[in-house]
């Protein structure tokens, strides 16, 4: 998996309005009713980064979730990051 330069995150996170990148990854945090609902949404984010075989740095406090992407094996942010935030993205706002 490829690097991807600044400018082409940057351009990639215009479809994602609820991501940054810095510290060379992207980052986001989703706010939810209570504590099981963001418990919730950890558990079924996970099933779909086993099956992407690609895992978050996250922390959940309370009804919190934080969330980094970065493929560590390439040193930055790379397409793999932006499919699991696509997936994350549909699961925590199905709606959007």
């Amino acid at each position: 998996m490829t690097k991807l330069k600044k400018q082409d995150i940057e351009a990639k996170l215009l479809r994602f309005p609820d991501w940054e990148y810095y510290d060379n990854a992207i980052h986001a945090e989703f706010e939810f009713e209570n504590f099981k609902d963001c418990f919730s949404a950890m558990s079924r984010i996970a099933f779909e980064c086993e099956a992407l075989k690609h895992h978050p740095d996250w922390s959940n406090v309370y009804n919190v979730l934080t969330i980094s992407l970065s493929t560590h094996d390439a040193g930055g942010v790379t397409n793999k990051d932006f499919k699991l935030a696509e997936a994350i993205e549909f699961i925590v706002e199905p709606d959007e």
